[in-house]
């Protein structure tokens, strides 16, 4: 079907005129303009022009944990993209619960002859997993970049979000609107992001909220990741008191909410819950979800530059990129109720 220029015009939002550059593989467009026009052909389903059409710079392996989780596929989108846009081919390689595991999913990428893997929370963030696996793909040699986990002495880039920073930013929002007893609810704690996010909640709870050392174990909960495990673990806390929680991911935060409802409890009214990530969608639950963003954006456009380098021949540093969390505020916190207020007064 032969392309129309009026229509890939107003479906890239640009003139007539940049598209036929584009078409033309002349030069003065934007790249993101002329990344659009390509879009837009793909969307109308027309074929690109044969001058157009990139060679693929060979294939990449991109590995990540269920889909169920809107945070992986939010990091599988932008790796993606950005493999694209440097020549690349993904290959997305999912995992499910008794499916293909990661070492299966390996064995298939290096029969494919892939020229590097991408691993988002893989094994590399499990403490008991064996890391000798991440060794010998460094030495066949293949470049390989892991985001979220952290392994010492593997000479490859990491890229992490600073799981301690924000759990400490999180306690640090509950205590500025005046909570004292606040809960922990995240993974288990064989887990690198999981350790990091216990490290900074002990920290903020000892040094922001004035709880002793000996008095934290009560207030946190390791649980199964998900909505089911963090309902479970918001009940427990709940009979302890705790107004306010910070919690290892969006889903077990929304499971914390239920816990609440089915109580009878308001949330912010009477629980105040902080969740993680900041996955699609978090702005417009019931309430709106306060939670720590990753930089999803960031964290993946890293990971990509990293093993493209790598792949090239550069070398990237290999150690472990930090990024910055960022607190979003919305309708799930709010300030301490009156009685634990007045509780908190009593007892000090």
């Amino acid at each position: 079907m032969r392309a129309r220029l009026s229509d890939i015009a107003q479906q890239a939002e640009v003139s007539e005129a940049t598209v036929s550059r584009v078409l033309n593989d002349r030069p003065g467009v934007a790249p993101e303009t002329r990344q659009a026009v390509l879009t837009a052909l793909d969307v109308l389903g027309y074929e690109r022009p044969a001058r157009l059409r990139k060679r693929s710079a060979g294939l990449v392996g991109l590995v990540v944990p269920e889909l169920d989780n809107p945070i992986f596929p939010a990091f599988a989108q932008v790796i993606e993209s950005t493999l694209a846009q440097s020549g690349f081919t993904p290959v997305l390689c999912t995992q499910t619960a008794g499916g293909v595991t990661e070492d299966e999913y390996v064995e298939m990428l290096l029969d494919r002859q892939v020229s590097g893997i991408v691993f988002v929370s893989g094994l590399h963030a499990d403490t008991a997993a064996n890391h000798d696996r991440y060794r010998a793909l460094l030495a066949r040699p293949l470049p390989v970049v892991m985001i979220n986990g952290y392994v010492p002495n593997i000479g490859a880039p990491f890229v992490s979000c600073d799981d301690r920073e924000a759990a400490e930013l999180a306690v640090a929002h509950l205590v500025a609107l005046g909570h004292r007893r606040i809960g922990l609810i995240t993974g288990p704690d064989r887990f690198v992001p999981v350790q990091r996010k216990v490290s900074g909640w002990r920290s903020a709870m000892t040094r922001l909220a004035g709880v002793a050392q000996s008095d934290l174990g009560p207030l946190a909960e390791l649980s199964l990741f998900g909505v089911e495990g963090g309902e479970a673990a918001a009940g427990r806390l709940l009979d302890r008191g705790v107004t306010g929680v910070v919690c290892g991911s969006d889903l077990m935060a929304l499971g914390a909410i239920r816990a609440a409802r089915q109580r009878g409890l308001s949330v912010p009214g009477d629980l105040s819950v902080v969740g993680y990530d900041d996955s699609p969608l978090m702005a417009f639950t019931d309430p709106p979800l306060t939670t720590m963003r990753q930089p999803v954006t960031a964290m993946a456009v890293a990971a990509v530059r990293a093993l493209v380098d790598e792949i090239n021949g550069y070398g990237a540093p290999h150690s472990e990129y930090l990024f910055r969390p960022e607190l979003v505020v919305r309708g799930s916190t709010a300030v301490v109720p009156t009685t634990a207020r007045l509780s908190y007064a009593r007892s000090a």
